[in-house]
């Protein structure tokens, strides 16, 4: 299953994309990958150092991935939308192409951050656009998770990447400005059929759960409060999921068993990597590159559980 940890700046997304890739990594194999402009989570994972950052790999992912299909002229004619097609390179969960680092039992994956020659010149989307390649050529299988901590806000909405996801968990603050950018990410998500579900944080009253249960109703699916064994951890202070609180341990079982009991939409998944894909060539991309890329469509690929290429 595929998970994005989207919220407000500051609601603790990160923290909790950390704690919940540690704990399903106890279920099955896991990658988390950093695509926040913030690059936080490999410290919030207690990585000591972190892999190549994918966002500087572009050109090589897109021929890697690009395989033999003789759709995509080369790496040049490909975006980050582009969709797999038959001769693609689909990718499983260890694929070693893709830089990567241990760090409790979980397989950390960063975009990176900006560079100096970025700086003024480039947005953050054309490193996360490494990752909506990732996932549009990714064949996981049952007991896999990925685990993907989103720019923050409704900056998500700024690709397709948003719908690349089995589930996405909107954590919240019981706050004003955490419900309104829930508001705003539930509207979004309702016009393209993406599941999300909301997870509260930083609980400090049964008034802080009414609260969120007020604005939110039953996408409120549960909450973790107030931690010192968190705050221990942002501090750096040794930690382990064991001394998580009794509260807050149950409440990440009850996020892997909810990712858990959602189906699994190859369909879905493929018409829209479509969708999104015809948009952007109509919007910039065919512009960018000199051709109609909605060419690129295999119309006779089928997306679904197969044996990815070597």
């Amino acid at each position: 299953m595929r998970v994005a940890f989207v919220g407000k700046g500051g609601s603790g997304k990160t923290t909790l994309s950390s704690l919940f890739a540690r704990y399903a990594a106890q279920r099955g194999p896991v990658v988390a990958v950093d695509a926040d402009i913030n690059q936080h989570l490999g410290l919030a994972l207690g990585a000591t150092a972190v892999p190549e950052p994918l966002g500087g790999m572009i050109s090589e992912i897109k021929d890697y991935l690009r395989g033999d299909n003789p759709l995509i002229r080369d790496a040049a004619a490909m975006v980050k939308t582009t969709p797999p097609g038959r001769g693609s390179r689909l990718v499983r969960l260890d694929d070693p192409f893709f830089p990567s680092r241990d760090v409790e039992g979980v397989s950390l994956m960063v975009t990176g951050p900006f560079t100096e020659d970025d700086l003024g010149v480039a947005c953050y989307h054309s490193k996360v656009g490494a990752v909506e390649l990732y996932l549009n050529h990714l064949v996981d299988g049952p007991g896999e998770y990925v685990v993907v901590d989103m720019t923050a806000g409704a900056d998500s909405f700024a690709s397709g990447l948003f719908t690349r996801f089995d589930l996405t968990f909107l954590v919240a603050e019981p706050t004003r400005q955490g419900v309104s950018v829930y508001r705003q990410y539930h509207d979004y998500a309702a016009d393209f059929d993406v599941r999300i579900a909301v997870v509260g944080n930083k609980i400090q009253s049964p008034g802080d759960v009414d609260f969120l249960r007020e604005h939110a109703g039953d996408d409120l699916l549960t909450w973790f409060e107030h931690s010192p064994a968190v705050r221990a951890m942002e501090q750096g202070r040794p930690f382990t999921l064991a001394a998580l609180e009794p509260a807050n341990h149950q409440a990440l079982g009850t996020l892997l068993a909810h990712l858990d009991a959602q189906p699994k939409d190859w369909e879905k998944y493929g018409r829209q990597a479509a969708e999104f894909h015809i948009k952007n060539a109509g919007a910039w991309a065919n512009r960018a590159t000199g051709e109609d890329l909605t060419a690129q469509i295999d119309p006779g690929f089928v997306y679904g559980p197969a044996v990815a290429a070597p």
